[in-house]
């Protein structure tokens, strides 16, 4: 388990859930490539104080986060990667746009499961900016970039 040393820089407002959810479906990250997704969300959390761990193996990007040190902790656990997408001819609109129309945000993992990634980072780093230094308990996040392929680097390793 190591600290990384060069994370993306963040160009929007990572506390917006819907512009997280899309700039985390713009990332190619199908299994095992990260992408930059999991990049993405170091640089968001550790800007805003959360303790960031990547932990990374066998080819697999993973991130623990967490932002206090005392009890009761309450954790999250969710994965950015994707399956293939298949003939790119088939989709309606390309696969890594991160596209809003008609009301929805279109592209692969925008139902499974980078919108739920980015609704729970998204309200994290809300609680943690609001958050009375005095308050006891913590928040940590568990994000892995292989759930949707062997599962043998992923969560494994993150609680190894």
């Amino acid at each position: 388990m190591s600290a990384s040393a060069s994370a993306p820089a963040v160009d929007f407002d990572p506390k917006d859930p819907v512009a997280l959810a899309q700039a985390l479906v713009r990332a190619e990250t199908v299994t095992p490539d990260e992408g930059a997704g999991i990049g993405l969300l170091e640089a968001a959390l550790s800007s805003a104080g959360f303790r960031c761990l990547r932990c990374d193996r066998g080819g697999v990007a993973n991130l623990f986060a967490r932002f206090g040190f005392s009890g009761p902790v309450l954790g999250f656990n969710g994965h950015t990667d994707v399956v293939p997408t298949g003939d790119p001819a088939a989709w309606s609109r390309p696969p890594f746009s991160g596209e809003i129309a008609e009301g929805r945000l279109h592209g692969r993992g925008a139902c499974d499961m980078k919108t739920g990634v980015a609704a729970f980072v998204a309200a994290a780093l809300r609680w943690a900016e609001g958050r009375d230094p005095q308050a006891t308990g913590s928040l940590s996040l568990l994000i892995t970039g292989d759930e949707e392929g062997p599962s043998e680097h992923g969560t494994v390793a993150i609680l190894d």
